[in-house]
């Protein structure tokens, strides 16, 4: 069986497992562009479950770009107080409010070049909004992504960017967009690399 049967066999399974799911992810379900590329500068190395609360508080805060870019760090730090990494998150998310602001004209770039330059927006970032907002074919790799194309052996990378790049020329297009919610789902059920426990939960 080559790669990309392989991949779509378990991913087909995976999907029929976690596909009608309801849980919210922190990239998802936000009333306003912008407010969906912060939530997801937000996400970065924290719970979307810790994430999601923190967000929406701070768009009850700050209800347009323009209140955000002109936020005092220190009110913004006192909103993502218990986020992990929140200084930088903080200072990235009004920085990047002002940079959508003055180079894009409020609006959030639908091409991975731009999207990279905002503060605090790597290719996760970037993908996660090209596929969520401007239904673009891209695979947005997060730790569960990077974890479980390893485990299978989809790929054999060291780093996010590098998973990215393999899985793009094993995952049919069309997959591409499905990819991270579905093993996202999965990874979060499953902590840890035992190949044996991940194809268990797809049978429960």
């Amino acid at each position: 069986m080559n790669k990309t049967d392989y991949f779509l066999e378990i991913f087909n399974k995976a999907e029929k497992k976690y596909g009608k799911s309801d849980k919210r992810l922190a990239g998802e379900g936000w009333e306003k562009d912008w407010q969906l590329i912060i939530a997801t500068i937000m996400s970065a190395q924290s719970r979307d479950e810790t994430t999601i609360p923190i967000a929406e508080e701070l768009f009850r805060k700050y209800r347009n770009l323009k209140d955000l870019a002109n936020a005092k760090y220190a009110d913004v730090l006192k909103v993502l107080k218990s986020l992990n990494y929140n200084r930088t998150k903080s200072k990235n998310i009004i920085a990047c409010a002002k940079m959508l602001i003055s180079h894009y004209n409020g609006k959030v770039p639908d091409n991975i070049e731009e999207l990279v330059k905002l503060p605090g927006v790597g290719r996760k970032t970037a993908n996660l909004v090209l596929g969520e907002l401007h239904n673009k074919d891209a695979i947005c790799v997060d730790t569960h992504v990077h974890r479980i194309a390893n485990l299978f052996g989809f790929v054999k990378t060291k780093s996010a960017d590098q998973t990215e790049l393999e899985l793009q020329k094993v995952a049919p297009k069309r997959y591409w967009n499905k990819i991270n919610r579905i093993f996202v789902l999965w990874g979060k059920d499953v902590p840890g690399n035992d190949k044996k426990k991940f194809l268990a939960k797809l049978d429960d």
